[in-house]
C-alpha cells in the first residue's frame, strides 16, 4: 500500500511544468495591515478572465503558468471597497505583489468576534478555517467531521457516521474542558459544561469562520478553556442577493436538505439571510437513526458608524439511543465470553438472545421502539455595534437559549416503590414489580449580556469587555407508562430539581507591537460564579436528596510575546492558567464534605511560525500543567455514588507540527502530526469486590490520561486535474488510547490509520445557476475496523478481576453524494 501510494504521488508529480512564470500577492486590510481570507481575487487580460482564485487564511493568492504580458488583478471581499491593480508579468520568473483593501463606511461583523479571536500574529496556538474550507467539506455530518484535519484532534460518533451524537476531543481534552463559543456567545451546557454538537444541526452552513485555540487560549466568555476553545463566527452580510439548495444522499439512508437565501444589503441598509436543513440518518449502529431539523434567520442593518444585527436559530433533535456501546465479546465474535458476559451481568434471556443474534460492530442493547433522545434548543441573539472613533467600536450582545427536552426508555421488572408508588393490590395478590416507560428531562433558560470596547490601531489594540450570564435548569423525571395499568399517580415527577447559576466575567486584552519585529499580547480576566443547586436525584434505585449555595472566584491571567525573524517566519511564547468549577454531576454525587475542588490549569507554548510563496510551517511545543484536574478513579463516596475526584497533579506535553505545500498550481498537501506525553502523577484505582461488598485500591505512578493518544496525524492530498475538478486523499491517523487512567492496555482502543476520498466538481454557469458544485465523499475507503471511543468499568467475582469493555465502532467504507446549486 505505502508503495502504491508513493509511486502516485511521484507520477503525479512528474505531470507537472514548472511554470514559466508565477504572480503571488498577499491581501490585507489597509488599517490593521491583518491578512483577508476568502477575497475573490481574478486574473483579467484585454477583458478576458485568464484564472480565478482565493486568498487564503494568511491572505495569500497565487496564479502559475502565466505567459508575458500586461494583466489587471481584480479583487472583491464583502464589506470591502473593489480593488483594481495592473501588473506587468515577465521581468522574472516569479513576482510578489501585496494589495491592501479600504474598508467600506460599514461596521464590519467581525467586530463582534474580537473579543475571543486571537489575531494572525498573535503569540499563542490556533488553527483558522475559512469558508471555502468550511464549504467543501459541509456535506450534512456533524461539526467535528469538519474539525477532523485540524491538529491533535479525534473525533467520534456513538452512531458510527458522523451523524446524531458525535464528540471531538483536542490534545486528549474532552468536550466539557473546550469552550465553543458562537459569535462570543457561550454555547456549552452551563451545569454538565458538555457541548452536544445534535442540538446544532448543520449549523456549519451558517459558519463563516472557525477559529481552533490550544491551549488556555484567550477565550473570555463562558465556562473556562480547560484545553481548548472553539470560536464560530455565523454568516457576515452579502452585497448581493442569493440563494443556494444543497442535497446530500448516503450510505445507511443518509439524506440532507438545505435551503439558504439572502437579500444582500437593500437601499435602506438592511439585509436579511434564512437557512433551513433537515437530515436523516438510520446510522451504521442498529436503530440508531437521527432526524434533525434546524434553521437560522438573520436582520442586519447596516450604517456608516452603527450596525444592528439580529440573530435567530434553533435545532431539534430526535436520536434513537446508542451510547451504550458495543460489549468486547460482541465486537471480537467471543461466544464464550458473551456467555460469561450476560452471567456476570444478570441478563435476561432476550437480552441475551439479543447479543448472540446482532452483528459483532452493530449490535444495540437497546430494542424498545421509542428508546429515543428529544431535545430542542432555540437561540436569540442581537448585537449592537456603533464606531466611537476612528479607530474605536464599542460591540454589545443581548442572549437567550430556551432548551427543553428528554430522553425515554424502557424499565423492565422495576419496582413500584422506587417511584414512590404504592404497590397495586388485584383481589388478594400485591404486586412488588412491573415494567416501566420513564422519562428524565431537562428544562433550562439561558440568557446574558456581553459587551467590549475596542481600540485598533496599526500597532496597538484594545479590547476591555465584560459578560454576565444566568442559567436557570429544571431537572425532573416522569412517568408515560406501567405495565399494571392506569395509576392515578403517574403523571407526578419521581424526582425533581432545580439549580441556578450567575456568571459573571470582567476583562482586558492589549496587543502592542514595538517596532517592526516585536509583539505581545496581555489578556487579564476575573470570573465570578454563584449556583445554587436544590432537589432530590435518582442515582440507580436511590434517591440523593442535595441543597448546594456555592460560589467560585477565579483570576485568569494569559501574556505571550512574538519574534519577526524576516518577514516569512515568527517566533513566539505564551504562558495562561485557566480555572474550572466541577460540573453538576461532580458536586450533587459527593457528598457535603466531600464536594470536588476547582481544578486550575497551567499552560506555556512555544511556537514557529513559517509563510513562504509555495508552503507554511508551523511547529509548537507545549505543556499543560493541571493543579486538582477531576478524574474518575471507580471510588465510592461515603453515599454510595461513584463520582470524579480531585487528583494533586497532572499534566499534558507534547509537539505539535503542521506543514502545507504547494507541490504546483494543481497538486497541492497539507498535514500535520503530534506526539505527546500525558500523565497523572499519582493515581489510585478502586475496584469494587461484588462478592464482599468491599473495594480494592491499585496505586499507580505516572499513569496515561484516558484517550490521550500520544501520536494524533492527518494528511490531504489534492489533485486538480482541470479548472474545477479535484480529487483528494484524507488521511487521519490515532495511536493507542486508553479506557481508563491505569495504561493498561487490556482496557483501550486499537490505533487505526482511515482513508477518505473526496471527488468535487464545480463550474460557474453562464444562465441559471450562478455555479454547480457536485461532491463525492467515500468515507473509510479500506473499510478499517476501529473504535475511537468507549467505555469500561471492573468488578471482583469470586475473587477474579473481570473488565467490562464497551466500544464504539465506526461505520466500513460509506458514501455521501452532495449537490449543491447557487443561483
Amino acid at each position: 500500500m505505502l508503495k502504491w501510494f508513493n509511486f502516485c504521488f511521484l507520477f503525479l508529480i512528474s505531470l507537472q511544468l514548472t511554470a514559466q512564470h508565477q504572480l503571488q500577492g498577499k491581501v490585507q486590510h489597509a488599517l490593521t495591515l491583518n491578512a483577508l481570507a476568502d477575497a475573490d481575487v481574478q486574473l483579467v487580460q484585454q477583458g478576458k478572465l485568464i484564472q480565478r482564485a482565493q486568498s487564503n487564511a494568511d491572505g495569500v493568492f497565487v496564479f502559475s503558468k502565466l505567459k508575458p504580458g500586461n494583466y489587471t488583478v481584480l479583487l472583491t471581499l464583502h464589506q470591502f471597497k473593489k480593488e483594481q491593480v495592473s501588473v506587468s508579468v515577465g521581468s522574472s520568473p516569479s513576482q510578489l505583489i501585496n494589495i491592501s483593501l479600504q474598508p467600506l463606511s460599514l461596521i464590519a461583523d467581525e467586530v463582534l468576534v474580537r473579543s475571543t479571536r486571537m489575531q494572525k500574529d498573535a503569540p499563542g496556538t490556533f488553527t483558522n478555517l475559512t469558508h471555502q474550507e468550511i464549504s467543501k467539506q459541509n456535506l450534512g455530518q456533524d461539526m467535528p467531521s469538519l474539525l477532523n484535519l485540524t491538529p491533535n484532534v479525534v473525533i467520534n460518533s456513538d452512531a458510527g457516521a458522523g451523524i446524531g451524537y458525535t464528540g471531538i476531543r483536542i490534545r486528549g481534552v474532552d468536550p466539557t474542558r473546550t469552550n465553543v463559543t458562537i459569535n462570543g456567545i457561550p454555547l456549552n451546557d452551563a451545569e454538565s459544561h458538555g457541548m452536544f454538537w445534535v442540538n446544532t444541526p448543520d449549523f456549519a452552513s451558517s459558519t463563516q469562520s472557525i477559529q481552533i485555540q490550544r491551549g488556555a487560549g484567550t477565550s473570555t466568555n463562558g465556562a473556562a478553556a480547560f484545553g481548548a476553545s472553539v470560536n464560530l463566527q455565523t454568516d457576515v452580510v452579502a452585497e448581493k442577493p442569493y440563494s443556494e439548495i444543497s442535497s446530500t444522499l448516503g450510505s445507511f439512508n443518509t439524506r440532507r436538505l438545505m435551503l439558504r437565501a439572502g437579500t444582500g444589503i437593500m437601499d435602506n441598509g438592511w439585509s436579511v439571510d434564512a437557512r433551513l436543513s433537515l437530515i436523516k440518518s438510520d446510522g451504521f449502529i442498529d436503530r440508531s437513526f437521527s432526524d434533525l431539523k434546524s434553521y437560522f434567520v438573520s436582520a442586519a442593518r447596516y450604517g456608516k458608524k452603527s450596525t444592528l444585527k439580529i440573530n435567530q436559530f434553533s435545532g431539534k433533535e430526535q436520536t434513537y439511543q446508542a451510547w451504550n456501546g458495543v460489549p468486547e465479546a460482541r465486537l471480537k465474535g467471543d461466544f464464550a465470553g458473551m456467555q460469561q458476559l450476560a452471567s456476570d451481568l444478570w441478563m435476561s434471556p432476550a437480552d441475551y438472545a439479543l447479543l448472540l443474534s446482532s452483528g459483532n460492530r452493530t449490535y444495540n442493547s437497546f430494542t424498545y421502539k421509542n428508546q429515543t433522545d428529544n431535545y430542542q434548543q432555540d437561540h436569540f441573539q442581537a448585537f449592537y455595534t456603533y464606531q466611537t472613533g476612528k479607530n474605536s467600536s464599542w460591540n454589545t450582545g443581548l442572549h437567550y437559549t430556551y432548551g427543553r427536552g428528554y430522553y425515554e426508555e424502557f424499565r423492565p421488572d422495576e419496582k413500584f416503590s422506587k417511584y414512590k408508588l404504592a404497590n397495586p393490590v388485584f383481589g388478594s395478590d400485591t404486586l412488588t414489580s412491573g415494567d416501566f416507560v420513564r422519562q428524565r428531562w431537562l428544562d433550562n433558560d439561558f440568557y446574558g449580556l456581553v459587551s467590549s470596547w475596542n481600540l485598533e490601531k496599526p500597532d496597538f489594540n484594545l479590547v476591555v469587555g465584560t459578560g454576565i450570564h444566568r442559567y436557570d435548569g429544571r431537572h425532573f423525571g416522569k412517568l408515560v407508562w406501567s405495565s399494571v395499568g392506569t395509576l392515578s399517580d403517574l403523571e407526578k415527577n419521581f424526582y425533581e430539581g432545580k439549580s441556578a447559576k450567575t456568571d459573571f466575567n470582567i476583562y482586558a486584552k492589549v496587543n502592542k507591537k514595538f517596532g517592526a519585529k516585536w509583539q505581545t499580547f496581555l489578556d487579564l480576566q476575573f470570573r465570578t460564579i454563584a449556583y445554587t443547586l436544590k432537589g432530590e436525584d435518582l442515582d440507580g434505585s436511590t434517591y440523593r436528596p442535595y441543597d448546594f449555595n456555592l460560589n467560585y472566584n477565579f483570576f485568569n491571567p494569559k501574556a505571550g510575546v512574538s519574534y519577526l525573524l524576516n518577514p516569512k517566519a515568527q517566533v513566539y511564547a505564551y504562558v495562561g492558567v485557566a480555572g474550572k468549577e466541577p460540573i453538576r454531576n461532580d458536586i450533587i454525587q459527593a457528598s457535603g464534605s466531600s464536594i470536588p475542588k476547582p481544578e486550575h490549569m497551567y499552560n506555556g507554548e512555544l511556537g514557529y511560525k513559517l509563510t513562504g510563496r509555495n508552503q507554511a510551517f508551523t511547529a509548537n511545543t507545549y505543556l499543560m500543567y493541571y493543579k486538582d484536574q477531576l478524574v474518575a478513579t471507580g471510588e465510592i463516596n461515603d453515599v454510595g455514588a461513584y463520582n470524579r475526584v480531585n487528583v494533586p497533579k497532572s499534566y499534558r506535553t507534547g509537539i505539535e507540527l503542521a506543514y502545507a505545500l504547494r507541490v504546483s498550481n494543481r497538486l497541492t498537501w497539507s498535514s500535520n502530526l503530534s506526539w505527546s506525553r500525558n500523565r497523572i502523577v499519582e493515581f489510585t484505582e478502586f475496584v469494587d469486590d461484588w462478592d464482599l461488598g468491599t473495594q480494592v485500591q491499585t496505586k499507580y505512578k505516572s499513569s496515561p490520561i484516558a484517550f490521550s493518544p500520544d501520536w494524533v496525524g492527518g494528511s490531504s492530498l489534492s489533485y486538480a486535474w482541470f479548472p474545477g475538478f479535484t480529487t483528494e486523499l484524507i488521511s487521519k491517523y490515532v495511536s493507542r488510547q486508553f479506557l481508563d487512567n491505569t495504561g493498561n492496555k487490556a482496557r483501550s482502543l486499537d490505533g487505526f490509520f482511515v482513508n477518505d476520498v473526496r471527488v468535487a466538481w464545480e463550474k460557474k454557469m453562464p444562465f441559471w445557476f450562478e455555479s454547480v458544485r457536485i461532491t463525492l465523499q467515500v468515507n473509510n475507503l479500506l473499510s478499517e475496523k476501529y473504535e475511537p471511543n468507549g467505555y469500561t468499568f471492573s468488578g471482583i467475582i469470586g475473587g477474579t478481576r473481570r473488565d467490562f469493555n464497551y466500544y464504539f465502532p465506526q461505520a466500513g467504507r460509506n458514501y455521501l453524494l452532495n449537490l449543491n446549486l447557487k443561483f
